[in-house]
Parts: C-alpha cells; sequence; structure tokens
C-alpha cells in the first residue's frame, strides 16, 4: 500500500529575498509539485533560487474545485507544496479549504516557519503584541469599513490589518472620524524592503504625513492600531465592552461559566464581573 504524501505550507520572501530559508528552497525543490497562487510570480521566485519543479495554480476563484485533485495527488504517495504570492499561505492567502480537507482525510500537513508581514511589523511597531487581533483587509466601500471600524472600536488588543496604496487615505480619514485622536496607529510600509517605513501617530496626523508625503502612499501596507486603555481597577465594575460580552453569553451560559470566559477576553477580574452578572443578569 502506498504511504500517503505530506502538504507543506511554504512561506516565502515578503520583500527581502535573502528571508527564504534553506528548508523552504530544500522542499520546494524535493516536492513532487507545487501549488501557487500566482504561477507566474512563483516561477520568477524558483529561478532566482535554482529550484526547478512543476507548478500549478491553486488561488481563490479555484481552490475550492482543485482541491479534490490536491487530495487525491497527496493519497496516492505525492508530497506538495503550497506557497502564496508573499508570506506564509493562509494568512490572508489562499490555501484554508485546502488544508482542511487534508484534514478531514487524514493527511499529514507540515507548516515551515518563515515570512509573515503580521508578525514582522507587530515585532518592530512598539504597540503591544501579548495579544493582537488580525482582520485582514478592511471593507473597501466606505459604509461597511466604518462600520468594521465601529466594531473594533472597543478592541482591548492591538489591531492589525493589510491596506493597499489607493485606499490609505480613505482609511486614515475613516479611522479619524471613529477612533478619534487617542488611539495611537502605526503604519508600516514596504517592509524588508530598501524603503521600510514606520510611521507613528493619530490618524489625523498619519493622514497629514502622506497628504504632505505622497511617497509615503506606496507600496505594501500593514496598519496598527494601539488597544483601547482598559478602566483601572479603581472602577465601579467592569468596563462596558466586559458588560455586553456578558450579558451576551448569559444568554447560552451559567453565570459562573460566562463570567469566567468574559474575564479572558476582555481581561478583567471574574469576580467583579461574576457580581455584576449577579445584580443585573435579570434586569430588562
Amino acid at each position: 500500500m502506498t504511504n500517503p504524501g505530506t502538504l507543506y505550507i511554504v512561506p516565502t520572501p515578503i520583500g527581502n529575498l535573502g528571508d527564504m530559508t534553506e528548508r523552504a528552497i530544500k522542499t520546494l525543490a524535493d516536492v513532487a509539485a507545487i501549488a501557487a497562487e500566482d504561477t507566474r510570480h512563483t516561477r520568477k521566485l524558483m529561478q532566482h533560487y535554482g529550484i526547478q519543479n512543476d507548478v500549478f495554480a491553486l488561488h481563490e476563484h479555484n481552490e475550492t474545485q482543485r482541491a479534490d485533485a490536491v487530495i487525491e495527488r497527496l493519497q496516492q504517495g505525492d508530497s506538495l507544496a503550497l506557497v502564496s504570492d508573499a508570506g506564509t499561505p493562509l494568512i490572508n492567502d489562499p490555501g484554508y479549504v485546502l488544508v482542511q480537507r487534508c484534514r478531514q482525510h487524514g493527511l499529514k500537513v507540515v507548516a515551515l516557519p518563515g515570512a509573515c508581514a503580521v508578525t514582522v511589523a507587530l515585532s518592530a511597531a512598539g504597540l503591544p503584541t501579548d495579544r493582537f487581533a488580525f482582520e485582514g483587509f478592511l471593507p473597501s466601500k466606505p459604509q461597511q469599513r466604518r462600520a468594521k471600524l465601529e466594531a473594533l472600536k472597543t478592541e482591548p488588543r492591538t489591531v492589525v490589518v493589510y491596506e493597499s496604496p489607493h485606499r490609505i487615505l480613505h482609511t486614515l480619514a475613516d479611522m479619524n472620524a471613529v477612533l478619534g485622536t487617542e488611539r495611537q496607529l502605526v503604519l508600516a510600509r514596504e517592509l524588508t524592503k530598501q524603503f521600510e517605513t514606520y510611521l507613528n501617530g493619530s490618524a489625523a496626523e498619519l493622514l497629514q504625513i502622506l497628504t504632505d508625503d505622497s511617497n509615503q502612499q506606496r507600496g505594501e501596507m500593514v496598519l496598527l492600531i494601539s488597544p483601547l486603555q482598559q478602566e483601572t481597577e479603581a472602577s465601579d465594575g467592569p468596563g462596558e465592552a466586559a458588560k455586553r460580552t456578558l450579558l451576551l453569553l448569559l444568554e447560552e451560559l451559567p453565570l459562573k461559566k460566562a463570567a469566567a470566559v468574559t474575564a479572558k477576553i476582555h481581561d478583567e477580574r471574574k469576580n467583579v464581573l461574576y457580581q455584576w452578572g449577579l445584580e443585573n443578569k435579570n434586569k430588562d
């Protein structure tokens, strides 16, 4: 009986070609074939590293249809690699459907460590990194984008989003309108490349910098939003976001469990949440 192959998740550089690991190069050379988000882009990368192998397309428009064929090859013993255009596959890139199918079929998936714009930006931004929320790209339509920002307004973790050059000014204007001047932002641009830049300030301050210097509107961008500052322990009970979460959880969970879960989500004190819940869970 043929042993099934392995699906390797292989990160590729987000800018600096020196960030490709030896393990990644060897894996791409050794597998039976490479599934790529853009075959033309990947072939250029392979040529740079002297890798010769078969490449086929697997992207957001064909992943669902092509996943079964990939599963079949793995079951027949072929090991395959998955790459995106840059960075780590599945992190705001295709691959989720395929990896989920592999898990469902009991096939081995091995993820290689490597470049990822989210972690690079977090490491150097100077914002809290112990807890963070990655939101991918914000909605392109203004009304939906503002609604999303409203939902993130009370987020107690650092928020990381991707943004494109043609939308960055609109996004910063919306952040200024929704988040105001109190929230600190960091714009990380052209990470690992020659013109890598980190800009700090409020949304209004960053908007002014980019308006004054159009060069700062170019390239790949990661935007980071500082967490909402928590209320001090001397306050009269849990924060408003924690209260809303607790009330929602109480519709499905006992108070003790709901308070424990809410405490973990919002970094609040469980006993304070429990007491507040006792006093308020039966109120209209």
